[in-house]
């Protein structure tokens, strides 16, 4: 019996078959690609090689890039830490509440380096009071803003206006503070603070609204008229929070869709019912972060705030008094500092100011990311 073998072809065609020819009549073209045939697309991709190592190398960079940023807060966190133990150690907590009596005038001591008492709360107070009048100057301004370039502002007018609101944030502090000693202080000192003054000191106001402790000589606008102080702070800060918030405001009103205006328009709202109702109402959770977000950029301003608020170590309840915050007392004396335990308690008034504004922050991009999740910004 014999043997039959049958040679396979080492190569195969490819064929293709197409079935063409109206009326039934069916057509068989078959095209054969030669083996060797490569595209261009494939002979390109062929020729550069294996692009795993390179895929992985850059994964792995790009991570490296990302936890550098927890390894700088971590690396920050940890030397304040270490610098103010010596402070920490001698004052404890009691380092932001308490303070000492001068046995002689009977008052309250807060920073006193030759005798090295250190307590921060006049620096915490004054964070706080310079902060909170930025706040009542800016936000409604921000919010005005913001409300007019997304709902009223003509499209011709839209982009230089926005522009102009956001390069406030690119001028540099020390040139708001320069502004703020030639300009701002001067213009405080004779023109504004004059009237403030004679207004809370009226004696109708005095003799209606006394009982808050408000106004008169000791209220809110009384003592000396210096120009510098809690107000002109307040003032500067306001000016360099304003684009903040303005433009995170803008931010969280566009994110509300465009048919919740045309719903409230449909039901015979007016404009301002319809911005009221279907886009503040919409977007308060995200104003507020906004609103976080720019405390947190008070809170933390150095050069401006140390050129305007005095430098005064005292607790005051008037807004023209003399005082002193957080940032600006690190700023002025660190270099003073002549022995361990002075510059320990700076440090911690830094570590203090460190750990306030990461808490803020986080809170306020919490906020606003609870607003703008998942929606697109409407396009104008």
């Amino acid at each position: 019996m014999s043997e039959i073998r049958i040679r396979k072809p080492e190569t195969v065609p490819e064929t293709l078959s197409a079935s063409a020819g109206p009326g039934g009549n069916s057509a068989s073209s078959t095209v054969i690609a030669s083996p060797s045939h490569v595209s261009d697309i494939r002979r390109f991709l062929l020729s550069r090689g294996n692009s795993a190592i390179a895929d992985r190398a850059f994964s792995g960079l790009m991570l490296l890039c990302a936890i550098s940023i927890f390894g700088i807060v971590v690396l920050i966190a940890t030397e304040l830490v270490l610098r103010s133990q010596m402070s920490w150690h001698k004052f404890g907590l009691s380092f932001f509440y308490k303070f000492n009596i001068d046995p002689d005038t009977h008052l309250p001591v807060f920073w006193d380096p030759v005798n090295d008492t250190f307590y921060a709360l006049p620096f915490l107070y004054g964070t706080l009071v310079s902060s909170l009048v930025a706040l009542a100057i800016a936000v409604p301004l921000a919010i005005g803003v913001a409300i007019f370039l997304t709902e009223m502002c003509p499209k011709f007018l839209r982009a230089p206006l926005a522009f102009m609101t956001e390069l406030l944030a690119a001028i540099p502090s020390v040139v708001y503070g320069l502004w703020a000693v030639f300009v701002l202080v001067p213009l405080l000192r004779e023109q504004v603070n004059p009237i403030l003054i004679a207004a809370f000191s009226y004696p109708p106001v005095v003799k209606l609204f006394g009982w808050t402790g408000l106004v008169g000589a000791k209220g809110l606008f009384g003592g000396d008229n210096y120009g510098l102080g809690f107000l002109a702070s307040g003032v500067i800060l306001a000016v360099m929070i304003l684009p903040i918030i303005s433009s995170l405001t803008r931010e969280v009103m566009n994110a509300v869709p465009h048919s919740q205006r045309e719903a409230v328009l449909a039901l015979g709202a007016t404009r301002w019912e319809m911005i009221r109702m279907g886009v503040l109402r919409n977007a308060r959770i995200g104003i507020v972060g906004s609103v976080i977000l720019g405390l947190g950029r008070a809170l933390g301003e150095t050069m401006a705030v140390a050129m305007v608020i005095g430098g005064r170590p005292e607790i005051s309840k008037s807004l023209l008094s003399l005082g002193n915050s957080m940032a600006s007392v690190i700023a002025n004396e660190f270099s003073e500092a002549s022995d361990n335990l002075y510059l320990s308690a700076l440090i911690e008034i830094g570590l203090a100011l460190f750990v306030v504004t990461i808490i803020v922050n986080a809170l306020a991009r919490l906020l606003v990311w609870a607003v703008t999740r998942g929606t697109p910004a409407r396009v104008s």
